[in-house]
């Protein structure tokens, strides 16, 4: 979906990116995080066909970014950190602006444009000035902007900035939503609580180059960390887990056990439903979370050795 190799960019007298070079699978939301300064603007913008970088290799789906950025942008919807809307264009106008802009044929974008607005929430509002919308949602009629053209690759830098707690989680619910549609993102953000709910993965930049590149615990890996509680002692849940021939790493936490399982869907409802059948009264059943800062941190600090 997403390939980068031997990514470097220089701004006069500062390299801020260096051989930078990672692969991201279709169908993930990428968490890309580091420190002030870290290159993660500059390397979003690279992806996006709007820098061209010193060295190196860009593509998605297979077109070749750097050689070819107007043919990119057909895949990539790029949403900047300091996005602008002209407040006095009601959000229909502005939909519309931005999907002729990008090709859309004129018999074909008002259908487009009322779909896109129905799936960012915005379906009630498209004759309203964009002046007159909340934070929140000027930043849904720009992720809108972003995707109207049908990429299949969304790049957003910082999209919860000046955003409240609601709006934030309203933001993860949406992004979750384009994900289970079938786009790949990449959030980059400084808020780690609130990637953590949403990504699949995580890629961590410093000084402009990749300190780790992993799928998180309740990601996109063929495996993934359950929590198990159930109303009774233990000991019989350990035996009966450790006997299942795809449960691996078997151990208590505290009120709950943890197991490795199968992360696809159907596996995991099938444990669920032998677990009840075999008399566990089930009370919480989960991937576990992880801590994205506690990780992120360990991480730098990692780096930092090396």
């Amino acid at each position: 979906m997403i390939e980068v190799a031997d990514l470097s960019y220089e701004y006069p007298g500062r390299r801020a990116l260096s051989e930078v070079g990672f692969r991201i699978a279709a169908g993930s939301i990428t968490a890309l995080v580091g420190p002030n300064g870290a290159g993660k603007t500059t390397l979003l913008r690279c992806l996006a066909g709007m820098d061209r970088p010193l060295t190196g290799r860009i593509a998605v789906n297979g077109v070749d970014v750097i050689d070819h950025p107007r043919q990119s942008h057909a895949h990539i919807g790029y949403l900047s950190d300091a996005f602008g809307l002209y407040p006095r264009l009601s959000v229909r106008q502005s939909l519309t602006y931005v999907a002729r802009a990008n090709g859309i044929a004129p018999a074909d974008t008002p259908a487009r444009v009322t779909t896109t607005a129905a799936e960012l929430g915005l379906g009630e509002r498209l004759d309203q000035p964009t002046g007159e919308l909340s934070r929140g949602l000027k930043q849904r009629v720009a992720i809108a902007q972003a995707i109207i053209h049908g990429p299949t690759v969304v790049l957003l830098d910082e999209p919860a900035s000046g955003l409240d707690p609601e709006a934030r989680i309203a933001l993860g619910e949406l992004f979750v939503a384009l994900r289970e549609r079938g786009l790949t993102l990449v959030v980059s953000s400084h808020i780690l609580a609130e990637l953590e709910s949403y990504s699949t993965h995580m890629l961590i930049l410093r000084d402009g180059r990749v300190v780790e590149h992993r799928a998180l615990g309740a990601g996109a890996g063929p495996t993934l960390c359950l929590e198990i509680e159930t109303s009774g002692e233990p000991a019989a849940l350990l035996a009966w887990l450790r006997a299942r021939p795809q449960v691996e790493d078997v151990r208590v936490a505290g009120t709950r056990v943890q197991c490795m399982a199968p992360a696809v869907t159907d596996a995991r409802a099938a444990l669920l439903k032998d677990l009840i059948e075999a008399g566990f009264a089930v009370s919480h059943f989960a991937p576990r979370a992880e801590d994205l800062q506690r990780s992120y941190l360990a991480s730098l600090d990692r780096g930092a050795r090396v």
